[in-house]
């Protein structure tokens, strides 16, 4: 008899990206027929744009992932208790749950003291479940939690929040930081989801030494298999696992058992030999080290170097494609609930190479002495005709007539020379 799988997905962003399509689809297909999906609204409910937020998320895992999905609207705890009800009915019979950005904070203050976190619990115990949290929703998984806003905007002293402890019930001692390489802030450290290495190591020194830090790289996953009892690693970036100063650095494609989470300092003594290859047990990195713009930045750049190539080339086909990719990859990324203003960074740089097309049309590809060069090679020739039969003042009208037109025309020996000086 198959078993049933419990999957739990944590991510460190682009949740509902190209990125992370791969994995969401791989997660799915272990739960046999059609799963029920929902989607949970919590984390962002405060927000004014809730409504957009759980719509893209509902179209990206239509068109993207070929799922079904339905919100499970749990926006605050003051909902009537009917409604209560019938959203922890919904989240109970959920074989496929996600979760993703707004505030962890926020979330946690609304699941308090409700049935949330048992149902979690027990659907990844039982099965079938498949439970993917990202971003905010992610930091809520341990048994802290960072305050991401209240830190990093509001400038509440470092400290953590107690979460909801999901790793902990199955032996995961711990606390989930998403957006681990985040490289936001350009001239400040905005690594370890906005805190930077001073709060982070401040706030790590609070945690017992069997807690650990699990630092989860932008477009990154982390899949936990607690049937199968192993952890893989998938998408762009890399996994730290982080305790008492040292850290271990698990690349995208690592793959090892599951016990090695409950058991941490086996990455830092190397003492076991299924700890996956290939992996870092180095002291903490400085910022220097961390890196730079988002997958759909990079491509974004990469883009627009290629159109500026394409005009420089006078290649306008290839500059036309190259628009065409970027509103391509603009309309494959829709979906995604950006924590920054990616998107508007992508539609600048569409609205300037439309700009940049259409002055590029109006100049034209030739230059514009290609295209009167011969005909003031044919007027410089009769010139140089009337001085060698000593008509000047002939000579004189021509000269004085290409400089009314934008033409200097010089007088070298064995000939003349012109240059287009425009027409003032």
């Amino acid at each position: 008899m198959t078993k049933a799988p419990r999957i739990l997905t944590v991510m460190g962003s682009g949740e509902t990206s190209p990125t992370m399509v791969k994995t969401h689809r791989e997660n799915i297909s272990k739960i046999m027929g059609k799963p029920f999906g929902i989607i949970l609204d919590t984390p962002f409910g405060f927000q004014s744009n809730a409504d957009e937020i759980s719509t893209k998320a509902i179209e990206y895992f239509k068109v993207s992932v070929n799922l079904e999905t339905e919100v499970a609207s749990f926006r605050s705890g003051a909902m009537e208790p009917i409604e209560q009800e019938r959203f922890f009915s919904k989240l109970g019979k959920a074989e496929f749950i996600f979760a993703g950005p707004g505030s962890p904070t926020y979330a946690l203050k609304q699941w308090k003291n409700t049935p949330v976190p048992r149902i979690l619990t027990n659907r990844l115990a039982k099965g079938p479940a498949v439970i993917t949290f990202s971003s905010a929703a992610a930091l809520t998984l341990g048994s802290h939690t960072v305050p991401v806003y209240e830190i990093y905007k509001v400038g509440d002293e470092p400290s953590w929040a107690l979460g909801l402890d999901i790793l902990g019930a199955f032996g995961i001692k711990g606390a989930v930081i998403p957006h681990f390489n985040n490289a936001e802030g350009g001239n400040h450290d905005t690594r370890f989801c906005y805190l930077g290495e001073e709060r982070l190591g401040l706030m790590e020194s609070k945690l017992d030494q069997d807690c650990s830090i699990f630092g989860i790289d932008e477009h990154t996953a982390v899949v936990i298999d607690l049937e199968a009892e192993t952890v893989r690693v998938t998408g762009n970036g890399g996994f730290t696992v982080r305790n008492q100063g040292r850290q271990a650095v698990l690349e995208s494609g690592s793959e090892f058992p599951l016990h090695l989470l409950r058991e941490v300092r086996a990455f830092f003594a190397n003492a076991a030999d299924d700890i996956p290859k290939p992996q870092q047990a180095t002291p903490v990195p400085q910022w220097a080290d961390h890196p730079g713009l988002s997958p759909f930045l990079e491509t974004v750049e990469q883009l627009r170097l290629d159109f500026d190539h394409a005009l420089s080339d006078k290649d306008t086909d290839g500059a036309t494609k190259t628009l065409l990719a970027l509103v391509s990859e603009i309309d494959n990324w829709q979906n995604e609930t950006f924590q920054s203003d990616e998107m508007e960074q992508a539609k600048s740089a569409l609205r300037s190479m439309i700009v940049q097309l259409g002055e590029f049309a109006q100049k034209g590809t030739t230059e514009p002495e290609e295209v009167f060069g011969p005909f003031v090679d044919l007027i410089i020739n009769l010139r140089l005709e009337a001085r060698k039969e000593k008509r000047w003042n002939e000579s004189d009208q021509i000269r004085d007539a290409l400089a009314q037109l934008g033409i200097e025309v010089r007088d070298i020996p064995g000939g003349s020379e012109w240059f287009s000086i425009g027409n003032s």
